[in-house]
């Protein structure tokens, strides 16, 4: 019979695929002695069992359950449901990665109106044991029998207004006698039957309903979002109750070894004397900081700090640690690494490798990519002079600028209609998730620096506020106040998650400063990485960019985006609407200084990089007026104004777009194709290429050019286009005396030039994937489209693991990179390849560019870091891989 069920004794680390993070981390606390409340875990595999058997606890799985409660009252010296002495047990999940929040969670368990008078007895403290049982009540009947918290709250609020209590701690057992009457009435009331009495009944239902939550809205909104498997199920984590709200010398909280905000090697975090521990997580009451319980309880405290740098040291790594107090004795219920921020991420990893607790290699491993660009945005202006409309704790750093909203689907709503908001609430709960995703911020007026909203928030690098008690939330009003000044729902506001300030309005920001620790991270990782990182960057400020943030050329440089500047606009409509040669000629006479200027300044800001110059490449009706909107002037001004010269000339310009009119113009005529029906569109181009190596070369700087055709499908396509590239460099040589070196190669875009890439490259000097069109055309998707309606729902249906724009499909157009680069060899054995799609700028990709081949990848400039650290990552996977292909 396969093992479903461990003791917390029998476990360890090295468990975690089958006991969950959570029950992983039990075990090993168990292991080295830490004091951990006894318990047992179900494994994911137990849970993957109850999805397989129809949503059901499979017999055998029941047995082992009842055995393991078995050794658990052994333990502990109680029983679930003895009136006299009657064990309590808290029933959580416990994912293999950690999902804050994200699955339920029941505590009390065991307790009914008969084990509640032992509890009352035992402790001799009747107001705690009939405290305990309404939060279980509730609590209970919110996650198992999907009563809706409200009412709870609703009945309890109303209660303390009647009685004039400000607080909970107020209440009597008396108090919480009738209001325990009220909550087992709206059981009844909501679900036709009364509150389940039995402890074993409460068990099991509880247990199912956990497993349930692994596929609940949130938990699946969550897993897509940190790219987290569906199918590895959770583990359920039954442990035996310890209590923090058994007076003044009891308490809850939650701890992190170091500031995960900053990553300063400090203790941080909060706790709530005489309560439980929902009421930390959960932002209810707004908790002290963790340093003030050395004031209340020095012993605990230096025991907590003690036991926090073991834990620290055990698992090399920030640890995240939720402990309990009862009657003065320390109790940790859980251990896991620790969200951080970025910044946060990289100064621990930096610190811990500067200290030799882990190796560079293993610091490299330790920081997430795409964590990254968070540290690459703007922050407020230091200049501006703040109007600070309220202040709250400063619970996840950055700036951020938008539409006040009070609710999570609102602000999903408004966010998906290219919106900027910041979410604001009392507290927010895990099913909120897709509104804290959507927003730019999140503001709470209750909770603290580790509540949901706080962790959420950090690990997705999203500013947060938390416990901004100033502000009076009205949510049906849809405003809030902070004294006399009124902002409602739309109302703009700014905040800075850095110093927990809110200011009304936008205010100015400025450019990012990259930490001296980010700085030597990087320089590790170029130490490490195979793969070269460059930018697409169009001009020279995108160009002076990227090389600060390391990139060591540009893969990309879009000539058509020189085009649309509001100047060159008409004498490029002028050039595409010419009927005869001698009229484009003219046209492109006028362009050809402004391209010549354009190149300049790109090769003189990077100084002898490579430099990667596309020739136009999009269907020339981008650059004209719309054709419907020409059709209504023409029309108005027909009705309004028949004989008027604006009307002969819309109606002239009506007739040529529409000649230039295409059914499917990302197919038709673009790319290469324009070069072979207008050659002199490209040799105008050329041309400026030419003459701007020259005047940048008499200035001493080395320019390193690489000029690349676009849509290239047939071999000769490319051998007329090279060949109108090198007789232009030949005459301007000529004129002007000048040398120089260049290459002239392509970019594969369609499934067929990766097909016959060994013909192509006998063309080439080298090879740029455009995996954006050949994402396109090897799907057959319209981009703008299948984003817009359909691919998400492929995604949520699991049809598409990822999205093919966003992260590389591997298996199909992988496929056609890897042949390309293949054929393309065999012909030419060092030819350049590189790849200067969007996907040159997410991990996933890169590691596949690495394990291809390529020689670089090019992204945009804010992507570079992310790109020289996954290009690192990359490079030590393989090698890892390879050592243990070695020992086997």
């Amino acid at each position: 019979m396969s093992k479903f069920v461990y003791m917390f004794d029998q476990g360890g680390s090295d468990k975690k695929e089958l006991l969950g993070g959570k029950g992983a981390n039990l075990a090993e606390m168990t292991r080295i002695g830490l004091p951990v409340p006894f318990g047992f875990t179900l494994t994911t595999e137990a849970c993957n069992s109850y999805y397989d058997a129809g949503e059901s606890i499979p017999a055998e799985i029941e047995i082992q359950i009842l055995e393991s409660l078995q050794t658990l009252e052994e333990q502990t010296g109680k029983k679930l449901g003895d009136p006299s002495d009657p064990l309590l047990v808290s029933v959580r999940s416990g994912a293999v990665h950690s999902m804050p929040g994200m699955m339920d969670t029941v505590l009390n368990l065991g307790m009914n109106d008969e084990t509640v008078k032992g509890v009352a007895h035992l402790t001799d403290n009747a107001r705690f044991a009939y405290d305990s049982y309404r939060r279980f009540i509730q609590m209970f009947s919110d996650v198992v029998l999907d009563v809706d918290n409200f009412y709870f709250e609703q009945l309890l609020e109303e209660y303390r207004e009647e009685k004039g209590y400000a607080s909970d701690p107020e209440m009597s057992a008396e108090d919480w006698q009738e209001v325990i009457q009220g909550y087992k009435d709206i059981v009844k009331k909501h679900t036709k039957r009364k509150f389940p009495e039995n402890p074993r009944e409460q068990l099991f239902l509880s247990i199912r309903a956990v497993f349930d939550s692994w596929n609940n809205q949130r938990a699946v909104v969550y897993r897509r979002l940190q790219k987290i498997p569906g199918h590895l199920g959770t583990a359920v984590n039954i442990q035996s109750m310890v209590f923090g709200n058994m007076g003044n010398d009891s308490g809850t909280g939650v701890a992190f070894t170091r500031n995960p905000s900053t990553g300063e090697a400090k203790l941080y975090g909060e706790y709530l004397i005489n309560a439980q521990g929902e009421d930390v997580v959960a932002g209810i009451r707004t908790p002290q900081p963790i340093a003030t319980l050395q004031d209340e309880m020095p012993d605990v405290y230096q025991q907590f700090v003690e036991t926090c740098n073991l834990l620290e040291a055990h698992y090399q790594d920030m640890q995240d640690i939720e402990f309990t107090v009862e009657r003065g004795q320390l109790f940790i219920l859980q251990t896991r690494t620790g969200k951080r921020t970025a910044q946060a991420a990289i100064t621990i990893a930096v610190e811990l490798a500067e200290e030799n607790i882990i190796s560079k290699t293993e610091t490299l491993l330790r920081v997430d990519p795409d964590q990254l660009s968070q540290l690459l945005h703007h922050r407020i202006d230091d200049a501006y002079e703040r109007k600070q409309l309220a202040k709250g704790l400063p619970a996840s750093p950055g700036a951020a600028t938008g539409q006040v909203v009070f609710d999570a689907d609102e602000a999903e709503q408004l966010a998906n209609d290219g919106k900027k908001v910041i979410l604001v609430r009392p507290e927010t709960t895990p099913d909120d998730i897709h509104g804290i995703v959507a927003s730019q911020a999140t503001i709470t007026s209750r909770g603290g620096m580790t509540s949901h909203a706080a962790v959420v928030a950090r690990g997705m690098g999203k500013a947060c506020i938390c416990g901004c008690e100033a502000l009076s939330i009205d949510l049906k009003g849809k405003q809030f106040k902070v004294g006399d000044t009124i902002v409602n729902q739309g109302d703009q506001i700014t905040i800075d998650g850095s110093t927990g300030d809110i200011m009304l309005g936008e205010i100015p920001m400025i450019e990012p400063q990259l930490s001296a620790d980010f700085q030597q991270l990087l320089e590790w990782a170029d130490e490490e990485r195979k793969l070269g990182v460059r930018a697409n960057a169009d001009n020279p400020a995108d160009a002076a960019k990227a090389l600060e943030f390391g990139a060591g050329g540009i893969g990309l440089c879009r000539t058509e985006h020189m085009f649309m500047d509001a100047r060159r606009i008409p004498i490029v409509q002028e050039m595409i609407l010419a009927e005869t040669y001698s009229e484009r000629e003219k046209a492109l006479a006028k362009l050809l200084p402004m391209q010549q200027e354009d190149f300049e300044g790109i090769f003189e800001t990077m100084q002898g990089h490579p430099i990667t110059i596309r020739l136009l490449d999009p269907p020339l009706h981008e650059f004209l007026p719309d054709k419907e909107e020409l059709i209504v002037d023409v029309t108005k001004l027909q009705i309004t104004d028949p004989d008027s010269k604006e009307l002969k000339d819309k109606e002239e310009l009506l007739r040529k777009v529409r000649l230039l009119d295409e059914s499917n113009p990302m197919l038709g005529h673009r790319g290469c194709r324009l070069g072979m029906i207008y050659p002199e569109i490209y040799a105008m181009q050329a041309r400026a290429i030419f003459y701007a190596i020259s005047k940048v070369t008499e200035k001493g700087i080395h320019v390193n050019p690489e000029i690349m055709i676009p849509l290239v499908g047939h071999v000769n396509e490319l051998k007329e286009m090279r060949q109108l590239v090198i007789n232009t460099g030949e005459r301007i040589q000529e004129e002007t005396g000048a040398h120089y070196d260049y290459l002239v190669g392509t970019m594969i875009e369609v499934p067929r030039a990766a097909l016959t890439a060994d013909q192509i490259a006998q063309e080439a000097d080298f090879f740029s994937f455009g995996t954006n069109d050949l994402t396109q055309t090897t799907f057959g998707y319209s981009r703008d489209d299948a984003e817009g309606k359909f691919l998400q729902t492929y995604m949520e249906h699991k049809v598409l693991p990822e999205n093919p724009f966003a992260s590389l499909d591997q298996d199909g157009v992988g496929k056609l990179v890897e042949t390309g680069v293949k054929l393309g060899r065999n012909t030419k054995p060092g030819l350049k390849t590189g790849i200067c799609g969007e996907h040159g700028g997410e991990k996933d990709s890169i590691q596949f560019c690495h394990e291809t081949g390529l020689n670089y990848v090019s992204c945009s400039p804010y992507r570079i870091p992310l790109a020289r650290l996954a290009a690192a990552q990359a490079t030590i996977k393989q090698e890892q891989k390879q050592a243990v292909k070695e020992l086997i």
